[in-house]
């Protein structure tokens, strides 16, 4: 009986025990799932997610004048009549996704991932036809349409409040493309930092900021357009130096009603191009057609420094926002010349500094509570103008780096707050070629030019646009 009764209490106190650890491990799986949850919101809390699809619809014309074109040694040129192409439809997708975290007090992370594609084309590389974005370069990966690739278009840290003071540090891809006023046409919030007639690019390099007042801030902007010797073979003795970046972006008035900025900044050792992947349909040497591949473009030569400079107004005044801007720039040309030429000189010429304006205004009347708004642009650049914004989100070309002038109509419409539908019309009057590059010198595009590559006289864009932010 006694032996009977000890093995009842010690399977009691063995079933007492096996209770008391799974309850203590019920215990213990609910405290880790507490705590998973905490970090879970901890997370979503310091990282927030935004973002936009963007669906278009492009009708799309071009006109040539009559221009004569470089066929080789054997036959130095053929004559070519004007002639018209239309594209009279061409779908594209847009996808950005936006991320933003505190990292830590005063220190802050933004980011944001890209893709732009045509409809039926993911090939990643374009066959180049002498505009500036069928060249995909660093500066415009992510907007250009190219592939359904995510890029990273721009990712950097900012630590503000430095020594206690309102200066700040930033560092990385930077935010430089998008910026004002070409936001207003899109109705959206003013995307980038540099006025965008003047850069609009992606670019990595650093920002030194002080806020001086709540409505006034001024910034020191490096960057680097070109990386002469990492990744590019060379193993000579006197490679390239590498192309920068040197600016200044001054917020002189920045309040609801108005806006005021200048924008001064200097390329230096500009190459002859950058970095990139094309497919190109001729060769360069002889103007003889080629089997199609893809590829790789390093620059050859330094050809010298560009200065930009640039002031913008922009206002509200009742239902109006309008806006105003003049752009400068001064070539300081090394004497040197390569197989594009130097800077706006053609192949075998000795290089002559140049200067250059161009203008741009714009109206926009707000109807309905904001929910629709009807605005006119128009923008008009000189013969030797040149800016960088290989960025700019214009299906045709870069508008503000025309030689020539561009008209541009829009309508928007918020169906939702989020929800936004545009109807826009873009007509591009070229009277020089070479818009959007430094090498070679521009010709007058009535005169008959010889071109390796044909140039627009006309281009003309009808698009229609859904955009979807979240």
């Amino acid at each position: 009986m006694r032996k009977l009764f000890f093995l009842l209490t010690l399977l009691a106190l063995v079933l007492t025990s096996v209770a008391m650890a799974a309850d203590n491990d019920a215990k213990i799986k609910k405290l880790e799932k507490q705590v998973r949850d905490l970090e879970n919101k901890s997370l979503k809390n310091r990282l927030k997610f935004t973002g936009e699809y963007r669906f278009e619809a492009h009708s799309l014309s071009y006109e040539f004048n009559d221009y004569q074109t470089y066929q080789g040694p054997d036959n130095p040129l053929g004559q070519n009549e004007g002639y018209k192409v239309d594209n009279s439809i061409m779908y594209t997708n847009r996808l950005r996704l936006n991320l933003a975290a505190e990292v830590a007090k005063n220190v802050s992370f933004d980011g944001r991932l890209s893709m732009y594609k045509t409809w039926g084309d993911a090939t990643g590389v374009q066959v180049f036809n002498g505009q500036s974005n069928s060249f995909i370069v660093d500066g415009n990966t992510a907007n250009v349409p190219n592939s359904d690739v995510l890029r990273v278009e721009r990712a950097f840290f900012t630590w503000t409040n430095l020594f206690h003071t309102p200066l700040y540090l930033s560092i990385g891809r930077r935010p430089s493309a998008d910026g004002p006023p070409m936001h207003l046409r899109n109705d959206e919030k003013r995307g980038g930092t540099p006025m965008a007639t003047l850069i609009d690019m992606q670019f990595d390099g650093i920002t030194v900021g002080y806020h001086v007042t709540d409505w006034n801030a001024v910034r020191l902007c490096y960057g680097l357009g070109y990386e002469s010797q990492f990744g590019n073979g060379v193993l000579t003795e006197n490679p390239l130096d590498d192309a920068q970046f040197l600016g200044l972006n001054w917020d002189l008035y920045d309040k609801n009603d108005m806006f005021i900025q200048t924008t001064v900044a200097r390329g230096f050792d500009l190459t002859d191009g950058f970095n990139g992947l094309t497919v190109m349909p001729m060769d360069m040497n002889t103007g003889q057609p080629v089997p199609p591949m893809v590829m790789r473009y390093s620059p050859t030569a330094n050809l010298g420094d560009v200065d930009l400079a640039g002031l913008l107004l922009m206002r509200r005044d009742g239902p109006l926002d309008w806006f105003g801007s003049f752009q400068y720039m001064k070539s300081h040309p090394d004497n040197v010349s390569s197989t594009f030429g130097g800077l706006f000189t053609d192949p075998g010429m000795t290089p002559e500094s140049q200067d250059a304006t161009m203008f741009y205004l714009g109206v926009r009347y707000n109807l309905n509570h904001e929910k629709t708004k009807i605005g006119v642009e128009y923008n008009q650049g000189s013969e030797y103008w040149f800016n960088f914004t290989p960025a700019q989100d214009d299906i045709i070309a870069p508008k503000t780096n025309t030689r020539g002038n561009v008209w541009e109509g829009y309508v928007t419409h918020r169906i939702a707050r989020r929800f936004i539908a545009k109807l826009g019309y873009q007509l591009y009057n070229y009277d020089y070629s070479g818009s959007g590059w430094h090498m070679g010198a521009p010709k007058d595009l009535d005169s008959n030019p010889v071109l390796v590559f044909p140039t627009y006289s006309k281009a003309s864009a009808i698009s229609l646009s859904l955009m979807a932010r979240f």
